[in-house]
């Protein structure tokens, strides 16, 4: 069995030593340590992921503006028209919605695949395995960024009130962000395991879509049901995130509570089994 050298590499052997994982410490606090070694990798992820994606789009990074447009002006036909929603300024109201739900979504699956995508790297060279994930969060915060261009734009044509609670839109991002990062890494663990997993969370994702009050109001849900949407943390998330948008008000206590509790709990979690499981990674993926 070779043997393990700790400090300084003895002269007989100047470009040979035995890496030794268990030297790494407590996985969870030794990743974060990697990642900021690794800051220029992960930067570099990130820019390649936006490359790649607008490579061969005519519209560039036009789409990202135009696509919640779009699908904006189709739902809003369907719902104020056909189911006759009485909310005023239905367009902003929908639109907040469907951009945070893009970004959580696409996060979460893109921070999935990322790990089935770069498992051929995993087998050639150490990296920290968290980086796929983080640079998927990143590429698609960015996208997120971008996106509230549009929105803003259709809150000065239908006259909405830019209200003071805006400023609270970056704190409600970064708690979302963190919460999409833990849900990202903790689908992404059991991807590894069971390659059937991207599939049926598709299945979930939808679901919890039509859960969630995006594209109808929270008021027509029956109250036989609705204290069992007290239980889905996106509908805190996405208070978080409308409310300062479409309503002009800061978020209720319990709202930035139980948003900040989600987020942790989510984070801390997915990281540890992440990080736990990150070894097995290149022999799996």
């Amino acid at each position: 069995m070779p043997k393990t050298f700790r400090g300084p590499v003895p002269s007989a052997f100047p470009n040979r030593f035995h890496y030794d994982s268990s030297d790494l410490g407590i996985p969870m606090i030794a990743e974060v340590k990697e990642i900021f070694r690794y800051r220029d990798l992960l930067y570099l992820l990130i820019t390649n992921r936006l490359k790649t994606r607008y490579r061969r789009s005519i519209l560039g990074v036009l789409w990202t503006l135009l696509n919640p447009l779009l699908t904006m002006t189709v739902l809003t036909i369907a719902f104020s028209t056909v189911f006759r929603f009485s909310i005023e300024n239905y367009p902003v109201y929908l639109l907040a919605g469907l951009i945070f739900w893009n970004f959580f979504s696409q996060a979460t699956i893109s921070g999935m695949n990322s790990i089935i995508w770069g498992g051929s790297l995993l087998r050639r060279i150490y990296i920290p395995r968290t980086i796929f994930s983080l640079s998927a969060i990143g590429s698609e915060l960015l996208n997120l960024i971008v996106s509230l261009f549009p929105l803003f734009l259709i809150m000065f044509i239908q006259g909405h009130p830019f209200k003071p609670a805006l400023l609270f839109l970056p704190v409600a991002i970064v708690i979302i962000t963190l919460f999409a990062l833990g849900i990202a890494l903790f689908i992404s663990t059991i991807g590894i395991y069971f390659f059937d997993w991207p599939h049926f969370y598709q299945v979930i994702i939808m679901a919890l879509f039509y859960l969630t009050p995006i594209i109808y109001p929270e008021g027509i849900i029956p109250e036989t049901y609705y204290r069992f949407t007290q239980f889905n943390p996106l509908g805190y998330l996405l208070s978080l995130f409308r409310d300062p948008i479409f309503f002009g008000r800061f978020p209720a206590s319990h709202v930035v509570f139980n948003s900040i509790l989600s987020a942790l709990i989510a984070f801390f979690s997915g990281w540890w089994v992440f990080t736990r499981a990150a070894k097995e990674f290149a022999y799996r993926v």
